[in-house]
């Protein structure tokens, strides 16, 4: 059975590949994503945020305000929502680009998200971004283009990386040192797994 995917659009750079929601999914915009899916003319299920990037609460049936102080992001919040929903597969877009802080915010939402048994992949114009807390990838065969892998913690242990122009059997990854980096598909289905800690995989499509 096909899982349901929650799609979170925020208010950085805006790249829809993949953005094909389907009967059972959620589309939630982050404040300014809700401008970034009106140009697409795609209606949100959903708007949540404290609209300092979009300028003003949009007129629309599902709205979630946030205040201006808070300790969530609005992307943190959105994907809170979706959880609550019971969605465990979430795609992010308008999630990097502009502030780098927001980019780094939104790895450690990934992480949020694997830590509780869910998925997320996060969108950027010719990369996506993903975390495994434990458990395992696998990437279909026929990609081109680089991959890197980097420990999101102190370490990441029991790491394996086959199916790759470098290959891993039973390494550690720590936080500063980045052995991961710049790998590359071979075009042949591909797998990373750890046994312990967190990994940020982030491929290029080639």
């Amino acid at each position: 059975m096909e899982q349901r995917v929650c799609y979170v659009v925020g208010a950085g750079d805006f790249h829809p590949r993949g953005l094909t929601p389907g009967p059972g999914d959620l589309v939630i915009a982050a404040d300014g994503g809700f401008a970034a899916l009106k140009g697409l003319g795609l209606a949100p299920d959903l708007v949540v945020g404290d609209f300092d990037s979009l300028g003003h609460v949009p007129d629309h049936p599902h709205v979630v305000t946030l205040p201006v102080e808070k300790d969530d992001t609005d992307m943190q919040s959105a994907l809170a929502l979706g959880w609550e929903r019971g969605y465990r597969t979430f795609r992010l877009y308008g999630g990097a680009g502009g502030r780098i802080d927001h980019t780094l915010a939104n790895f450690q939402s990934l992480a949020w998200l694997a830590r509780q048994g869910g998925r997320g992949d996060l969108i950027g114009a010719d990369w996506t971004a993903t975390v495994l807390d434990g458990g395992a990838l696998t990437l279909e065969a026929g990609r081109r283009g680089t991959v890197s892998v980097f420990c999101l913690g102190d370490r990441a242990e029991g790491v394996d990386i086959q199916g790759l122009q470098y290959t891993l059997t039973g390494g550690v990854l720590t936080c500063d040192y980045p052995l991961g980096v710049s790998n590359a598909f071979l075009g042949v289905e591909s797998r990373i797994s750890v046994r312990r800690g967190r990994l940020l995989v982030l491929w290029y499509e080639g």
